[in-house]
């Protein structure tokens, strides 16, 4: 029993810190909105998902150099951060745009929230199962 509650919180633990990985790539585009040649990042939520959890559950940063520490905690499960297709053309050669980094960022945040609603749902049915043995 104990088994199967570490594998379902261990999956949402996993899905969180990609979305929170997620929201602060799209933070960071929208930061970045009128930096010149700025090329707009996101992650296949997805698929880093399936690594993660292909990864047996200890999972990996990306290091791009052997100088970088390594991240405590592994959160993001070796999520590759992908250029984002660009959708209008930019002067300055910045592909942010701003409608689709909103609606991402919104559309992220709720499906964190919604998340945490759920695991908070899952803990309390746990913990009343409990109370009542």
């Amino acid at each position: 029993m104990i088994n199967q509650v570490q594998d379902v919180l261990g999956f949402h633990q996993r899905a969180l810190s990609l979305r929170a990985y997620r929201q602060e790539v799209l933070a960071a585009n929208i930061a970045n909105a009128d930096t010149p040649h700025y090329k707009a990042r996101d992650i296949d939520f997805k698929a880093s998902l399936q690594g993660a959890l292909g990864g047996g559950g200890q999972v990996s940063l990306l290091r791009t150099s052997e100088r970088h520490l390594p991240a405590a905690g592994n959160a993001t499960g070796g999520a590759k951060l992908m250029y984002r297709t660009e959708s209008q053309s930019s002067v300055d050669g910045n592909t942010v745009d701003m409608d689709v980094e909103r609606a991402a960022f919104a559309e992220n945040a709720i499906q964190y929230e919604a998340s945490i609603t759920f695991i908070n749902g899952m803990l309390r049915t746990l913990q009343s199962a409990m109370q009542e043995r």
